[in-house]
């Protein structure tokens, strides 16, 4: 018999078994890497996310759904965390959160692709996730728990987050791509 903690493979990937979870906000990560003053990376994460996945008896008919707070944006700095959730960016008094959708997952023979719909302040775009699937196991208090990571790249600008100041040698403040890292960890529902 199969436990919600086993793993099988398929087309030689190891494969959580199939069963609906829930993000483990404790556990989980959203980061992002954005290049300032065309010369260095400066990173951020949210730090309030929550969401559901349902991995399907194939893993292809899997689906997730994220959602996450657009004030818990954090760089480590307060001024331009600010600046992150005003209007120039986030916008977050009227668009209080981050949505991604899945529409599709796929096996492309090396790895697991998952393309869905993100929508940031209110323009939703298609992205792709590169996703690996990194283990399950039972935690001390008789949970079962999968994990996964997954990145992507987008283009700020493409989301309406188009502010910008540019720099007296040549080029802008802010670049325009942004790399995402998600580390999701979930439990069974």
């Amino acid at each position: 018999m199969t436990n919600a903690t086993s793993t099988h493979s398929v087309e030689a990937h190891e494969v959580p078994a199939a069963g609906n979870w829930n993000i483990d906000r404790s556990h989980t990560s959203v980061e992002f890497v954005a290049r300032h003053l065309m010369i260095a990376k400066v990173r951020g994460r949210f730090t309030d996310v929550e969401g559901t996945i349902e991995i399907g008896e194939d893993p292809e008919q899997s689906s997730a759904h994220v959602t996450i707070q657009a004030t818990s944006i954090s760089t480590g700095d307060e001024a331009r965390d600010a600046h992150l959730r005003s209007p120039d960016f986030l916008d977050v008094e009227r668009f209080p959160t981050l949505e991604f959708h899945s529409t599709t997952v796929k096996n492309d023979g090396s790895q697991w692709l998952l393309a869905g719909d993100l929508t940031i302040r209110d323009v939703t775009r298609p992205v792709v996730l590169e996703v690996e699937f990194d283990g399950a196991a039972a935690d001390p208090w008789g949970n079962s728990r999968i994990a996964f990571s997954a990145t992507t790249q987008v283009n700020r600008e493409d989301f309406g987050l188009t502010w910008n100041a540019p720099l007296e040698a040549g080029g802008v403040v802010v670049g325009p791509k942004v790399r995402i890292d998600l580390n999701v960890e979930a439990v069974k529902a």
